[in-house]
């Protein structure tokens, strides 16, 4: 990428001085973390900011640890501070350059070993915003992926980092930095409901079967078809065909396309419920575009009781099936469909289920919504993303 010059006035000596600004070295220093005590992490204290809490690629991620053992200042983070990984835990580079920023909902954060922050030389939010988005365009990953040292872990050498080529702040520029921040928001809105929801319907569903219940067994949920073995000599274009990968980490560069007709009950759409039988145990809601139920995965379909119900009581007896997986001494803990048939579940009264429905079909819908807006926002991201490191975005 070409430099792009940037004029900035200092007053030096009395006078004004045009200085050149055109790589990330001239708007940050990097403070570097330092260890942890391991047996301090998860006490109460502040986010642990390690690799763990950065998604590859950039983004921060939600699941992060506490540390509640020594946090000088200069390793500290408050909401809205960037810091980043300069090298990576596995050799395949994914994580190098990585950038995350530490959200509002996190009150503090503590560097480690493996990330540096970067401090800015000139404190200035509009840079700050500007500079986390260029650090996540596909101009700078393959940048990154260009510069990776080493082999079994790659690495990204500082000199590297803060050598990255900044073009300057335009006013198209702007606004797309403005368009991403919006699509974060909407997407950290979205995750969070996507997140509280189905707590208020187990909420809900508890306190039902606490006044009054009834007891059925798993298999009486609905009808669990088991997919196919469609991944053998898949043609590479059509529909995705759903492994438990997928349902897990969502589609990615390992993910099967196949053009081959399957049966309608071994066909998911947006909405349908999918259980993973076999090696990581779970339960699901497909919410992207019509795809292929793979082998080791149930398509779940619903009969006497509302989708709601059956996803949530499929997502409380999940611990038991886990158990059992565990136990198998097999090469991949599983289970089988006497498992269902043995094991029961409790669900509220006809009357309480009815009285249920109204609102609790709501927040399925909701959440279904969410869910599938989050798609597109994903792809409104990207194109913006690419907008924002290539030359066109000059005016």
């Amino acid at each position: 990428m070409a430099t792009i010059w940037t004029n900035v006035f200092v007053r030096a000596s009395g006078v004004f001085a045009v200085v050149a600004r055109s790589t990330v070295g001239d708007l940050v220093t990097l403070q570097r973390g330092r260890t942890y005590k391991g047996n301090l992490v998860g006490e109460p204290g502040p986010a642990l900011l390690g690799l763990g809490s950065i998604v590859p690629g950039g983004g921060f991620r939600g699941d992060f640890k506490t540390y509640g053992g020594e946090c000088p200042p200069d390793l500290m983070l408050m909401p809205g501070d960037l810091f980043v990984s300069l090298k990576g835990a596995t050799k395949d580079g994914e994580m190098i350059g990585s950038i995350a920023r530490l959200p509002g909902t996190v009150a503090s954060g503590r560097l480690t070993q493996d990330t540096v922050k970067l401090v800015f030389r000139a404190p200035d939010g509009e840079t700050a915003r500007y500079l986390y988005w260029l650090l996540r365009t596909p101009d700078y990953r393959a940048y990154c992926a260009g510069r990776a040292m080493g082999s079994a872990v790659v690495a990204l050498s500082r000199d590297d980092f803060l050598s990255y080529p900044v073009p300057s702040l335009t006013s198209a520029r702007k606004h797309i930095v403005g368009l991403l921040e919006d699509v974060e928001d909407k997407l950290e809105s979205n995750r969070q409901l996507v997140e509280v929801l189905p707590q208020i319907i187990r909420a809900s569903v508890d306190k039902a079967v606490n006044i009054d219940q009834r007891v059925v067994a798993v298999l009486e949920l609905g009808a669990f078809v088991n997919g196919g073995a469609y991944t053998k000599g898949a043609s590479g274009t059509g529909r995705m065909v759903l492994r438990i990968a997928d349902l897990n980490s969502g589609p990615g560069p390992s993910t099967v396309y196949n053009d081959i007709e399957v049966p309608e009950d071994k066909t998911a759409h947006a909405g349908d419920i999918l259980m993973s039988w076999s090696g990581t145990l779970g339960v699901y809601r497909w919410f992207r575009d019509e795809a292929i139920v793979n082998q080791h995965i149930f398509k779940v379909i619903p009969a006497r009781f509302p989708d709601w119900l059956v996803f949530d009581r499929l997502d409380a007896v999940m611990p038991v099936f886990r158990g059992v997986a565990k136990d198998k001494a097999t090469t991949m803990g599983h289970i089988q469909r006497g498992h269902l048939e043995s094991t029961t579940v409790a669900i509220p009264t006809d009357a309480a289920m009815a009285a249920l429905d109204i609102q609790m079909s709501m927040l399925w819908e909701r959440l279904l919504f969410a869910e599938r807006e989050n798609v597109k926002l994903l792809d409104l991201r990207d194109a913006l993303l690419r907008q924002l490191g290539s030359e066109e975005a000059v005016a």
